[in-house]
């Protein structure tokens, strides 16, 4: 046994042979940890989480119980669902699921709203509602499952949702607070992007908008696309300031009723996007943006499209 007075240089006590752990979480991530992390909107994807829906969508039949618009069709929801998840893949996305033990929640499907990714890990959401509380739960055992670091749970009485937060650059994130997001929340999450060196800029969100992805998307490190009369002056003049054009969706009744704003940016000027929307689609395209459809006219009726039904979890470097 070692004698008490050689424990000053034995290695558990910082003698020779200690190791001290110098590199930061980011530099982890991918090997002590598991793969993940974004700092843009716009380089390509490598990793999703996303939930299939199963039977809770029966619970679509009183839409508004639930915060939905419509019944919904388990079946051509889950087909739907499905095609998403391929066209992921044929993206080179990875896709992971979600899995919640028992019956899931019927708002599960939108994972986007559960997780807020950084380059150090995941920001854990806490829903607004009650009708979805307890979500992030089952979002917190799969990331652990992944080995993706939780950096943040929202605490207390605050309240946030990940579509309200969006990367601007690597240095800079807006933050919308409204209905999904309250003050305590968007404070929280704040300090911990503070404490990464990230500058966060919050904004609010007009009365009758859900999230702030439902105005504003990203698709190259200096292109964002809105919808007229929704995203406020502090938000276009953030982006202008960081070196982003802001424009504006020609058709209001394709991003209304059949989401043709809700899209996943899928690497610079590329995009999953919702079918149906010729008017919008050929808009992005004279961008010059590449537009890969899929239908989804199904899930639409839940309230949300692609970009609410993805968690993304990791991008390009």
């Amino acid at each position: 046994m070692t004698a008490k007075t050689d424990l000053f240089n034995a290695a558990a006590y910082g003698g020779a042979g200690w190791s001290p752990r110098t590199a930061g979480l980011d530099e982890e991530i991918g090997s002590i940890w598991g793969k993940c992390g974004i700092s843009t909107e716009w380089s390509r994807l490598k990793a999703v989480l996303l939930h299939l829906p199963g039977k809770e969508l029966a619970a679509s039949d009183n839409p508004d119980e639930v915060q939905m618009l419509e019944s919904i069709d388990i079946g051509k929801a889950q087909a739907q669902h499905d095609a998403m998840a391929e066209a992921y893949r044929n993206a080179g996305a990875k896709v992971h699921y979600v899995e919640p033990e028992g019956e899931a929640s019927p708002n599960q499907i939108f994972v986007a709203d559960l997780v807020f990714m950084t380059p150090e890990g995941a920001i854990l959401a806490r829903p607004a509602s009650t009708v979805r509380a307890g979500e992030e739960r089952w979002v917190a055992r799969r990331l652990a499952e992944l080995g993706i670091p939780i950096i943040r749970s929202i605490r207390g009485t605050g309240t946030f949702e990940g579509a309200d937060a969006m990367w601007i650059n690597p240095q800079t994130v807006i933050l919308g607070r409204g209905l999904r997001t309250n003050d305590e929340g968007a404070a929280q999450v704040t300090s911990t992007l503070n404490e990464m060196g990230v500058d966060v800029i919050q904004v609010d969100l007009p009365v009758g908008t859900m999230h702030l992805m439902g105005m504003l998307r990203i698709v190259d490190y200096n292109l964002a696309i809105s919808q007229s009369y929704r995203l406020v002056h502090r938000g276009v003049d953030a982006l202008k300031e960081h070196g982003l054009n802001t424009v504006y969706i020609p058709d209001e009744d394709e991003a209304s009723d059949n989401k043709a704003l809700n899209f996943v940016t899928i690497a610079p000027r590329e995009i999953l996007m919702v079918a149906g929307n010729p008017i919008t689609q050929a808009f992005y395209e004279g961008l010059g943006i590449t537009c890969h459809v899929v239908e989804l006219n199904e899930l639409v009726k839940a309230a949300g499209a692609i970009g609410c039904l993805s968690g993304i979890l990791e991008r390009e470097k």
